[in-house]
């Protein structure tokens, strides 16, 4: 990627280190993380299990976390200012998917979840294959580290409830919220 190039060119990043940036949006200060292979944390700074999804990051790649620019930070920018002012509905990103190969498959599916959409927990699991790891899968979401991108605040209780979410429940309804406002689809005004 000539991103790539550019950011070698001018900056000596080691395969030892993740870079780090913290980043304002309209849902409050983001931690984000990149490697060479892409976007490895987009996260709420005050999210109380940050810090332990930071060291599953750290432990799984071998890398550690170093305040550092990367060219890969830019294109995070623009890609989330667009989808906050609603003209994103998909990120296009390169993404590095930090863990377990069941967690891995839980946040691609994740990904297939369409914007101004939700999903049942027990939906994710029949979709992924296993009805009976509801838990599994919840836990695999609560574990995600690229939030808003790897969407799991799209996922929702059986009954249409709002259920967890690191970022805060208040977070997760605004999100939803602001998906279907700018989903173009009718007929449900206000959610939850």
């Amino acid at each position: 990627m000539q991103y790539m190039h550019y950011f070698h060119k001018y900056f000596k990043l080691t395969a030892a280190m993740i870079c780090l940036t913290y980043m304002d949006t309209p849902v409050g200060k983001m931690r984000a993380g990149a490697t060479e292979a892409g976007i490895c944390l987009f996260d709420f700074q005050y999210r109380k299990s940050t810090d332990g999804i930071i060291k599953r990051i750290e432990t799984l790649s071998g890398e550690k976390f170093i305040e550092a620019p990367h060219p890969y930070f830019n294109l995070l920018e623009e890609q989330i200012a667009e989808y906050f002012a609603g003209t994103r509905k998909s990120f296009d990103l390169p993404l590095h998917l930090v863990g377990t190969p069941f967690q891995k498959s839980v946040w691609q599916g994740l990904l297939k979840v369409p914007y101004g959409e939700t999903r049942s927990y027990k939906q994710q699991s029949i979709f992924l294959g296993n009805e009976k790891a509801i838990r599994a899968v919840a836990t695999a979401n609560g574990e995600n580290s690229i939030a808003i991108i790897v969407p799991c605040h799209r996922i929702i209780g059986a009954n249409g409830s709002l259920t967890g979410y690191g970022g805060g429940l208040p977070n997760k309804k605004w999100l939803l919220e602001h998906e279907w406002k700018h989903s173009g689809k009718s007929g449900q005004s206000e959610l939850f």
